[in-house]
């Protein structure tokens, strides 16, 4: 399950090259729009994006998938915004890279790509080809 927006870059290469290994019908993909889970909605600006789930989660081990892992607050309103849609048998997460310090829930990735230590005023962002025309992992200083 990619997390929108930006997490589906991943889901999606990661869909990609696990159909190329077992039978494509084997695998059941879909993505997530946490917008109105997020427990910052009412004091920033956000766009919403397209929950596509045609599938029943129920009893199914889902597999978040996102870009950066910092605070956990992503994945909590993801949680949230999964258990409208049923109850799965396991939930685990997937991120590119893990921020590992300043968490706010005990949330933790269960396949990492790169954990980076940082500290609150920077800020990691990935570009990806798909919607930033680059490819690329950057540690931004504020």
């Amino acid at each position: 399950m990619g997390l929108q927006p930006r997490g589906i870059f991943l889901s999606d290469r990661i869909v990609n090259e696990l159909q190329l290994l077992v039978s494509p019908e084997s695998i059941v993909y879909g993505k997530l729009d946490i917008t109105f889970y997020r427990d910052d909605v009412r004091k920033q600006l956000h766009v919403a994006n397209e929950t596509d789930i045609p599938f029943s989660i129920e009893n199914k081990n889902v597999i978040l998938i996102d870009d950066v892992l910092y605070t956990g607050r992503t994945t909590r309103a993801a949680l949230d915004a999964l258990l409208d849609f049923g109850r799965p048998a396991k939930v685990e997460l997937c991120v590119l890279i893990d921020r590992r310090f300043r968490r706010e829930y005990p949330i933790q990735g269960d396949y990492v790509g790169l954990s980076l230590d940082t500290i609150k005023s920077q800020k990691v962002k990935v570009y990806w080809k798909e919607k930033d025309k680059r490819e690329c992992i950057e540690l931004l200083d504020s």
